[in-house]
């Protein structure tokens, strides 16, 4: 893939080598996600940041990430903020929105419309997630913290075993992180989760046709056997038409420390795009597990910075330029930079 001047929009766009390039300017992003140094190789530029749907992780790493290049942030976080309330066009809003930046972020609730908005902006734009459709940017960040993971237990993604428990079928972090991993070879996934919750065929068919091995249950304690890595999702409420629907499935799916001790091979990595529903009647993941060393949920969300610093480097083509304006940090950072792994 050329990156420069590119839309993200799907995780379609990307093989296995344009992956590996995404991974390895992260590497090389690692010392100023780490507050370790500056850059200011985007001083001037401005990323325009369109969050039309509830997001914490998303939206401030993003901005992090710019801001980390030198790059300054301006946001809209609210449909009714924003004149599409008054019945603009998403063309109009992106060739207005266009005209005041170098690059845009854009998460909407419904499937296809950062496609859409992409197709009239005069700026790369970046998909943060469009309804229960796709989120590459988390896909890339999940498999750049799977493979970071492994590697540290001196194994790798071509070969393993993956659990996906939970919402299969609304979320679009396992939509995306699956269909990057067609690029891989021999994986086994295990999809955990309700029948009327289950990952959509379309991607099943994808799966197998990849040459991957693929097996569903409902029975979350057997399938959470001889895995490498399991990845839990949440109950994407937001996704169901009434409250009470989604409250039947509410629960179902827990891990804590009891179980994964009795279920879970040692060394299995434990994985969760976040938010993990913490409310005592969900409580997909314990907090019991949260000094757990396989527990990478957090170290996964470190991680979204570093790619979201590559993604935008490499659309905006200063990927090599970035050392050039480099210098120490000016302040305390050493709590920051202290990890558990």
């Amino acid at each position: 893939m050329n990156f420069r001047g590119s839309h993200i929009i799907s995780v379609d766009q990307l093989n296995r080598v344009s992956v590996e390039k995404i991974f390895d300017v992260a590497d090389s992003m690692t010392p100023y996600a780490s507050r370790l140094q500056t850059t200011k190789v985007l001083d001037g530029a401005i990323l325009g940041s369109m969050f039309f749907e509830a997001s914490t992780r998303t939206r401030m790493s993003f901005g992090c990430a710019f801001n980390s290049l030198g790059g300054s942030v301006r946001e809209i976080v609210d449909m009714k903020t924003s004149s599409i309330s008054k019945g603009e066009s998403l063309y109009d809003t992106a060739r207005v929105i266009s005209g005041y930046s170098d690059v845009i972020v854009m998460r909407h609730p419904s499937p296809g419309s950062v496609e859409e908005f992409a197709k009239a902006s005069r700026v790369p734009v970046i998909n943060g997630g469009d309804g229960d459709n796709e989120h590459p940017s988390q896909a890339l960040l999940d498999l750049y913290t799977i493979r970071k993971e492994l590697e540290h237990k001196r194994s790798m993604i071509d070969g393993m075993r993956i659990a996906m428990v939970g919402d299969l079928k609304n979320g679009r972090t396992v939509h995306s992180l699956s269909k990057l991993l067609l690029l891989y070879k021999n994986i086994t996934f295990t999809m955990i989760s309700p029948n009327e919750l289950k990952m959509p065929n379309e991607i099943l068919d994808q799966l197998i046709l990849a040459g991957h091995k693929v097996i569903e249950t409902d029975n979350m304690k057997v399938g959470l056997s001889d895995n490498d890595t399991v990845y839990l999702t949440r109950i994407q409420e937001e996704r169901f038409e009434k409250q009470s629907d989604a409250d039947l499935y509410r629960g179902q799916f827990k891990l804590n420390q009891e179980i994964y001790t009795q279920h879970c091979a040692p060394n299995t990595v434990i994985m969760h795009p976040l938010p993990r529903d913490s409310r005592a009647n969900a409580n997909e993941l314990d907090s019991d597990l949260n000094l757990h060393p396989n527990l990478a949920i957090f170290r996964q969300a470190d991680n979204g910075v570093v790619i979201r610093m590559a993604l935008f480097a490499l659309v905006l083509g200063v990927e090599d330029s970035v050392h050039k304006t480099s210098a120490p940090v000016k302040w305390f950072t050493d709590t920051r930079t202290t990890t558990t792994t």
